[in-house]
């Protein structure tokens, strides 16, 4: 069994069992090993049979299996049970092994585990897998970083294993500590907006223009074929029209209280704590969180009273091109704000990341995917310093294109009292954006009144001042710092 198999996998739920099967289709020899010892012999009768994968009963028989240097691959839970797992492999394990964690762990801990893995000698690679289990068992997204040092050991794996688009693998080297991982945070937050987005179209049509189920799945269909094309439309469209054994549409019965596993509320954070305004993300967040508050709306909706008429009487068609124009719209707003918040962690972090080939790696595999990730990645071709996404040509012509019809949807959902926190968010950032003043000049000025926070005049940027505003209070101002 010496110096048998090129990489092991730890944890055989379906995407650690999907991901193996595809690497023994991409002629990889691998040894599977989960704590729960009786899965590996399952996997190996069932799933994995007539396959070259073996199993391992110990992680000390694992190690065993492996070509040297020897690469383990985890797929658990993110937090406690990735450091429990690094401790027990690290004395099993020699200098320039590898350790790779491909759960939706926090990028911090990432970027603290390749640092800590490195005073052992072992390489860390935190690796953002996306797709689900038919992109595990088909073509994942692939976003690994961490210790540079492992990638030419572990690219022949993740290259062959990955989705390929225009024959190019959607996989290639994000950068070191955390960043693999933050990558795929943000590829999570902005999962969250199109979600978000989708929904409220959704919401538009079915309460303000009272379409069924059938004729809603046709408009996603027809958007599927043009700028909206997407995974996420194409699944909406088979969603919508699914019926139950009993004849009935089941989305219809589903319980509209969302869930949510964190990466969107991490991206929120990150987007605060680095002074970004990614809004669109954090709305889809606490659109979520509001969801959950199912038994108070139930309560909420017997009392408060909205809009006299919750319909559209307008031209039916025109509207749902409204709506199409304010998703294309809208979506734009939400990778730019993504891309926005990727440079300013790479600022922070010194990462070198390459955006195109960021939008190449989500352009096929993962959930995310779409065309429109191919005009992202023409952009930072043209541009590899572009600053925000609105400012390509392409989508300064395409936001431009959508406006009027931008406009009159969030105005004719705010009349007829249907929520469209995502759509209504994105316009607001769009307007904030290309705005030359804002009134942010009042907020400094009260900051000053009431708390000597201090503020800047126009005619000498940089120069903190102080006004007595009152005339009794002092001359002496807070400290100046920024959020």
């Amino acid at each position: 069994m010496s110096d048998k198999a090129d990489i092991a996998l730890i944890g055989l739920a379906v995407m650690g069992q999907n991901l193996i099967l595809n690497m023994n289709d991409h002629g990889f020899t691998v040894c599977a090993y989960n704590r729960t010892t009786d899965k590996v012999d399952s996997f190996l009768a069932n799933e994995a049979k007539g396959t070259k994968v073996i199993g391992a009963k110990s992680l000390e028989g694992m190690v065993r299996t492996l070509k040297k240097p020897r690469i383990v691959m985890m797929l658990v839970k993110a937090g406690s049970a990735v450091d429990e797992f690094i401790d027990k492999l690290a004395p099993l394990l020699e200098s320039g092994d590898i350790i790779i964690d491909g759960g939706n762990s926090e990028y911090q801990d990432t970027t603290r585990r390749v640092e800590s893995c490195a005073k052992r000698g072992l390489l860390f690679v935190g690796s953002g897998v996306s797709g689900g289990e038919d992109g595990a068992r088909h073509g994942p997204s692939l976003m690994p970083g961490g210790n540079p040092a492992a990638w030419p050991h572990i690219k022949p794996i993740f290259q062959s294993i990955a989705a390929r688009a225009n024959g190019e693998p959607c996989c290639d080297w994000v950068g070191e500590g955390g960043a693999g991982h933050f990558v795929k945070m943000v590829h999570n937050g902005i999962e969250y907006g199109d979600m978000q987005l989708i929904c409220e179209a959704y919401h538009l049509m079915k309460s303000a223009l009272g379409m069924k189920n059938d004729e809603m799945s046709k408009v996603f269909e027809e958007w599927n074929k043009g700028e909206l094309d997407s995974f996420l439309i194409d699944i909406t469209k088979d969603i919508l029209k699914f019926k139950d054994s009993d004849g009935q549409f089941l989305v219809e019965k589903i319980r509209d209280s969302a869930g949510q596993k964190g990466t969107g509320k991490w991206t929120a954070i990150a987007a605060l704590e680095y002074g970004i305004p990614v809004t669109l993300i954090g709305e889809s967040v606490f659109s979520r969180c509001l969801s959950s508050l199912i038994d108070e709306r139930a309560e909420a909706s017997k009392v408060l009273p909205g809009p006299p008429s919750t319909k559209h009487t307008g031209d039916k068609k025109q509207f749902l091109e409204d709506i199409k124009q304010a998703l294309y719209a809208s979506k734009i707003i939400s990778y730019a704000q993504g891309f926005m918040l990727m440079r300013e962690a790479a600022k922070q972090y010194k990462w070198k990341l390459n955006y195109g080939g960021i939008a190449l790696m989500w352009r096929g595999g993962c959930i995310i995917r779409s065309v429109f990730l191919g005009n992202i990645k023409t952009a930072f071709d043209k541009n590899p310093t572009l600053s925000n996404l609105l400012l390509d040509p392409f989508f300064r012509d395409a936001v431009s294109r959508c406006q009027a019809s931008w406009r009159r949807v969030v105005a004719t959902a705010a009349t007829v009292g249907v929520p469209t926190p995502a759509f209504s968010t994105a316009l607001a950032f769009y307007d904030g954006y290309r705005s030359k003043q804002l009134p942010a000049n009042l907020l400094q000025a009260q900051r000053d009144y009431f708390g000597a926070h201090t503020y800047e005049l126009l005619s000498s940027p940089g120069m903190f001042i102080h006004t007595n505003w009152t005339g009794h209070g002092g001359n002496v101002s807070a400290s100046t710092y920024q959020a």
